[in-house]
Parts: C-alpha cells; sequence; structure tokens
C-alpha cells in the first residue's frame, strides 16, 4: 500500500466546457405527430415568405415533411440553447 500521508490533494481546475455541436436527429428517430410538430414549430418561426408565391402554413408543413423525406433537409438538436431547427443538407 503506498504511503499517502502528508500529501495534500491536489485539485485540477476544470477543463472549460466545450460548445456541443448540434446533433443530427433522424426524422424516423421521432414519432409522426413528434416529425410534424417539429416542422410546425420551425414553419412558424420562419416569418414571411418573399418569394413569387405565398405557401399557406399547411403547404410549407408538406413541403418541408417531403424534403425530409427525401433526405434534402436535416433536423438539428443544438444541445447548447436546448433548439431544435431545421438546415437543408449539405
Amino acid at each position: 500500500m503506498p504511503h499517502t500521508a502528508g500529501m495534500e490533494p491536489t485539485l485540477e481546475p476544470p477543463e472549460p466546457e466545450q460548445p456541443a455541436e448540434p446533433v443530427e436527429i433522424p426524422p424516423a428517430a421521432l414519432s409522426p405527430e413528434a416529425l410534424r410538430g417539429v416542422v410546425e414549430a420551425f414553419v412558424l418561426r420562419e416569418g414571411t415568405d418573399y418569394g413569387a408565391r405565398e405557401f399557406s402554413h399547411e403547404e410549407k408543413v408538406a413541403q418541408l415533411l417531403a424534403a425530409l423525406e427525401r433526405g434534402e433537409a436535416r433536423i438539428l438538436f443544438d444541445p447548447a440553447t436546448e433548439s431544435v431547427t431545421l438546415r437543408p443538407r449539405e
């Protein structure tokens, strides 16, 4: 057994936490209700459309669900802000 009498424990300063990278969530990992909720929340946050044609809320939701199904968009969870967003696949 090593002799440790008289030795002070050394406390290392904690390492600064690295910002966590966003995590991709596969759409299939969510229930259909949860997936629709994520997409609807994104559409509501997105704001006004300035394209040549205005799309209804339901049309935007359908477009994003189709883009997720085709793999053209992805769902990202940001642990730092505990938020979810959709991004085009790069």
